[in-house]
C-alpha cells in the first residue's frame, strides 16, 4: 500500500484531520465520528442537501457498510470521490460490488457507481473540494489552484458518477 500523499503544516484543524486519518485510515474516533455523520447525513435533517450516507456491502464480510460521503456536482452530473485515494476499502468494496451501493438521504436509493477514468476527474476533484472542506487536509491541491495541478493528482483519487442501478437495464 503507498501512503496517501498529504500536505503539511496548516491550521489545527487540518493536522486534527490528517491526524484521524493517518496512513488513509479511519482511527478509532473518525470511525465513531463517521458513524454519527451516516446517521446524520442519512436522515436529511439539518444536514446539506449534498450531504449522503453510502451503503456497500462489504467485500468480505457481505455485511453492510455505512458511511458519511459528500456529493459533488459537475456539469449536469454527480459523483463521489474518495479524499483518501485508491487504497480505501470503500473504493475496494464497491468495485468488487460492480458499483452497486445505496445512497441514503431521507430515503434509500439504488445506485450504480460508475469509476471516472482519470482524464476526466481534475474538474470534478475541484468542485469536489469546494463542497467538502473535510476532505481539503487529505487532497494536497488547494481549492482555488488551476485545473492543471488537479490534473496531477487526478490518478490517484477515484471519482464515481451516481447513476440510479435499474437490474436487467
Amino acid at each position: 500500500m503507498t501512503a496517501p500523499v498529504q500536505a503539511t503544516g496548516g491550521s489545527p484543524f487540518r493536522r486534527f484531520s490528517r491526524w484521524m486519518y493517518r496512513e488513509g485510515r479511519p482511527n478509532a474516533l473518525a470511525r465513531v465520528l463517521n458513524r454519527i455523520g451516516a446517521l446524520h447525513f442519512g436522515s436529511g435533517v439539518l444536514a446539506p442537501s449534498r450531504w449522503a450516507t453510502l451503503e456497500v456491502r462489504g467485500r468480505r464480510t457481505g455485511r453492510t457498510i455505512s458511511f458519511p460521503v459528500v456529493i459533488a456536482d459537475y456539469d449536469g452530473e454527480y459523483y463521489l470521490v474518495s479524499m483518501l485515494g485508491d487504497d480505501t476499502n470503500w473504493v475496494r468494496n464497491v468495485r468488487a460490488a460492480d458499483g452497486r451501493a445505496v445512497l441514503l438521504r431521507r430515503r434509500r436509493r439504488a445506485v450504480r457507481l460508475v469509476e471516472v477514468s482519470p482524464g476526466l476527474r481534475a474538474p470534478i476533484l475541484r468542485r469536489y473540494l469546494e463542497l467538502a472542506p473535510g476532505a481539503r487536509p487529505h487532497i494536497p491541491v488547494d481549492r482555488h489552484a488551476p485545473l492543471a495541478s488537479f490534473e496531477q493528482v487526478a490518478a490517484r483519487y477515484p471519482v464515481f458518477r451516481i447513476t440510479l442501478d435499474r437490474p436487467g437495464a
